[in-house]
Formats: structure tokens, sequence, C-alpha cells
């Protein structure tokens, strides 16, 4: 029961396996491509130092702080900065209110103003009391804060900052 592969049977297994083969090499890194931001972690997160908390010994006052995060993709390199404000409530080293200096409404920079006691929106004259709280304007929500934080052994101040 030996039966000879006729050379039309040949051609069509070739060109099957070849064409299976080509097929895969190119739709296998396709599809990979496509669903690669599915498989990809949430949000990133880290622990980002903000300073020394013996430079922040006024209680009441605002102390500025920034940071930039660098995120690479592949050799794409982006690099976002963020900023906000520490303000001491007490002495007690968790008595603190930290706010991100990205305004509610729009997302325009808040500067403290000494002079009238608050934080200021540039972009359309919102203003916010040092817990946050909106006083004028129209954002409509009080501004953001970093609630998750810690004092490290040496003194540091660190935020916890989650992206997204």
């Amino acid at each position: 029961m030996s039966e000879s592969l006729s050379r039309r049977d040949f051609m069509k297994a070739t060109v099957f396996f070849v064409g299976g083969a080509v097929g895969a090499a190119v739709g296998i890194p396709a599809v990979g491509y496509l669903i690669a931001p599915a498989l990809k972690g949430g949000a990133k997160e880290a622990w980002i130092p903000i300073g020394k908390m013996a430079d922040m010994s006024e209680i009441g006052k605002p102390y500025p702080f920034s940071f930039t995060l660098v995120q690479v993709n592949g050799w794409e390199r982006t690099s976002t900065s963020h900023g906000g404000f520490v303000i001491r409530k007490s002495a007690a080293p968790d008595d603190l209110v930290i706010l991100d200096s990205r305004c509610p409404h729009l997302g325009c920079t808040v500067n403290w103003k000494d002079a009238e006691k608050a934080f200021v929106c540039p972009c359309h004259d919102a203003s916010f009391d040092t817990e946050g709280a909106v006083l004028a304007g129209p954002p409509p929500r009080p501004m953001d804060r970093f609630a998750d934080f810690r004092v490290t052994e040496d003194g540091v101040l660190e935020i916890f900052y989650k992206e997204g």
C-alpha cells in the first residue's frame, strides 16, 4: 500500500506550507502589536521624593515642589512635569496637606499669592484656600490632593504618584 506522492500534491503541500509560514511571520507580530496595549500594566505608579521635612518647618506656609517623570516607549522618551504645594497644618510630621498645582477647571498651573493668601489660577482667575477648596471662579471641584505620603527615616517627604 505504498502510495507515491504525485507532483501536483507535492506542489500543493509546498505552497500551503510556505504560505502558512509567511502568514505566520507577518501575522503573529501584527497581532502582538495590536494586543500589546491591553497586556501592559495599568497606570504607572511610584513613590516620588519631594523634599526634606526640615526645609518645610513653617506652619501654614505653602512650599512648592516639582518633579519630572520620564516614560520610555521603545526609542521614544516622554517627559512630563508635575508640581504641587506642601502645607504643614501643625508640627506633627503627618499633619500635611499636599496639593497638586493643576487647576481642576482646565489644568492651568496655580500659584500661591501671599497678598491674597490663596492659590490663584491665571487662566480664569479662580482662587483656592490652603485646603484646596474653591474660593472663587469656575472650577467644579477643589484642587486635587496627594493623599498618600510618607516620611523616610532620613526625613525626606515622599508622595505616592499614580498616573491616570
